[in-house]
């Protein structure tokens, strides 16, 4: 791996061509972040948040496994932890390995993927090391990206919108040999340009999340946001809200952010946000202590605060991720054939609203799960043009894992939290300097936070 490292060193100062790094050694074994298929019960009687992914994350040496047709081997440079892999490492709602055994089933091919242990993480910046038979586009020694849609695209259900092909499935989460590795294996057409003006750290913290919110907020198969909507965004400083509190001022909307604390407010006015809403400062308590019913009078409240923000106005799009625990207020507050936009739920999957809220004002519930291959270049190309910028917050070792899953678990951070991969400290990896210098304010908004 030193070997690689060096090839990405000397790449970056010009001194390397992709002939030499597809000469480079490829090593039979690298080093990855695993849950193991014999602890799926180790959490057994326990509830979610006592849970410790420093327990079930490993980092260990694994196999390189064999690379096919439309395939390419990444050296990982960086990577990022997503709620997924906190779901993977607490087993919730379902293990993993699930769907691994399915997705093996599938083909000789896929049969790779059914293993004992799961290399997980869907985040990556890095440098294409190989590719398989059939790549044209990407050449070794490319700085890349990738996104985490992995489709097999033989059925016609997936041609006009990838995101429905019926083999479509999350790597690193529904796939293995994901992102939080010194080398990951990934199809072909996750791949996408580096941006130029970003460290690995920086550019493999959008991946998962800003595809996801480009998708649910200003996709046609989302919400379709308009110059003028008033969007209600939950979580507004987070990994996903930071982004739709971004693509809603990008796009001339008016956000309502909505943030735990007077920081993540800050956070939220520093990206050009005027109104903005701390839920525990107002004290909203949208459901009883024991968590069995809902209180009406408190959407009320919250929709007549959200009114006073707005001068009179009601929510047009809700950008809707925390789930059962704010899901009712939600319904409630958006205007008259408004629409609600869910993914996630990292509150709770069974989510409560009263109907009559909904279907009396002709309101509408869109689904949307991560994005398809064009809203992920989309989405990129936003980021790698600067008007866009990474929510980067803190970075870890590829050792310390455990810890910064723990704090993604626990919300004890902002933005999106990074992993060093083969990267050897943080700062590598810029090329444009001009444009990174014109951003650069923006690009460490949630540094140090």
């Amino acid at each position: 791996m030193q070997q690689i490292l060096d090839a990405i060193t000397a790449g970056q100062a010009g001194d390397a061509t992709s002939e030499d790094f597809a000469s480079l050694p490829l090593p039979e074994a690298y080093r990855a972040v695993t849950v193991h298929k014999d602890d799926v019960d180790m959490f057994e009687g326990l509830e979610a948040r006592d849970k410790d992914p420093r327990k079930s994350l490993h980092v260990e040496d694994v196999a390189l496994p064999e690379l096919g047709p439309g395939e390419a081997y990444v050296a990982v440079m960086a990577s990022a932890i997503n709620y997924n892999t906190v779901w993977t490492s607490i087993f919730e709602p379902v293990s993993t390995f699930g769907f691994l055994e399915r997705y093996g089933r599938l083909s000789e091919l896929t049969r790779r993927h059914d293993l004992p242990y799961h290399v997980v993480g869907s985040d990556l910046a890095g440098v294409v090391l190989r590719t398989g038979p059939g790549v044209t586009r990407w050449r070794p020694g490319t700085e890349v990206v990738a996104h985490c849609l992995s489709v097999e695209l033989e059925d016609s259900d997936g041609h006009d919108d990838t995101m429905l092909d019926p083999q479509q499935r999350i790597w690193g989460f529904e796939t293995n040999f994901g992102g939080l590795a010194t080398i990951a294996l990934v199809k072909s057409n996750q791949l996408m340009p580096k941006p130029a003006h970003l460290t690995w750290e920086e550019a493999a913290s959008p991946g998962l999340v800003n595809s996801t919110a480009y998708r649910q907020l200003v996709s046609r198969n989302g919400g379709n946001m308009k110059q003028g909507d008033n969007v209600l965004v939950w979580g507004a400083s987070g990994g996903l809200g930071g982004f739709a509190t971004q693509y809603a001022l990008n796009g001339g909307a008016v956000p309502v952010c909505v943030v735990s604390n007077e920081e993540k407010a800050a956070i939220a006015r520093s990206m050009g946000a005027e109104l903005i809403i701390n839920r525990s400062e107002e004290g909203y308590r949208f459901w009883n202590d024991e968590g069995t019913a809902q209180d009406p009078r408190e959407w009320k409240r919250f929709g007549a605060r959200i009114r006073e923000l707005t001068g009179g106005e009601d929510i047009d799009i809700v950008f809707e991720h925390p789930g059962r625990e704010t899901f009712g207020a939600s319904v409630y507050v958006t205007r008259k054939g408004g629409t609600i936009t869910t993914c996630a739920s990292t509150s709770g999957y069974m989510h409560e609203y009263d109907n009559r809220y909904l279907w009396m004002n002709l309101k509408r519930i869109i689904s949307s799960h991560f994005a398809n291959y064009r809203e992920s270049w989309e989405a990129n190309r936003l980021i790698a043009k600067g008007m866009i910028h990474p929510t980067l917050s803190r970075t870890y070792a590829l050792a310390d894992v455990g810890q910064a899953a723990l704090d993604v678990h626990h919300n004890l951070h902002q933005g999106k939290v990074g992993v060093l991969c083969l990267a050897p400290e943080e700062g590598l990896g810029v090329r444009d300097h001009e444009l990174r210098e014109k951003h650069l304010t923006a690009i460490n908004r949630f540094r140090g936070v």
